[in-house]
């Protein structure tokens, strides 16, 4: 997946992975009561702070806070753009 969006300094581009459907017993969720994911890919780097290198790389798998970053739209996909202190682990 290639973007043309390099974040900077200390901030990640994240693709959020898709919202669940269905609930593990089979119910249907309607896109109004569905949970925001809190899992997604790295996509894209920022060159970190003046020595302090970023730990997240591309294609990582990170899991972050509910409400982090900020919603983007680039090309009809919807990203986050976050720093990296709002990622809470690497999968």
């Amino acid at each position: 997946m290639s973007v043309n969006i390099k974040p900077l300094a200390d901030r990640v581009l994240v693709k959020p992975a898709a919202a669940e459907e269905k609930t593990a017993s089979g119910i249907i969720i309607p896109d109004t009561a569905k949970e925001k994911p809190q899992r997604g890919e790295v996509v894209a780097v920022g060159n970190g702070k003046k020595d302090e290198p970023l730990t997240v790389k591309v294609g990582d798998t990170v899991l972050y806070g509910k409400y982090a970053g900020t919603e983007i739209t680039v090309d009809g996909s919807d990203y986050l753009i976050m720093r990296e202190s709002d990622v809470f682990a690497i999968l």
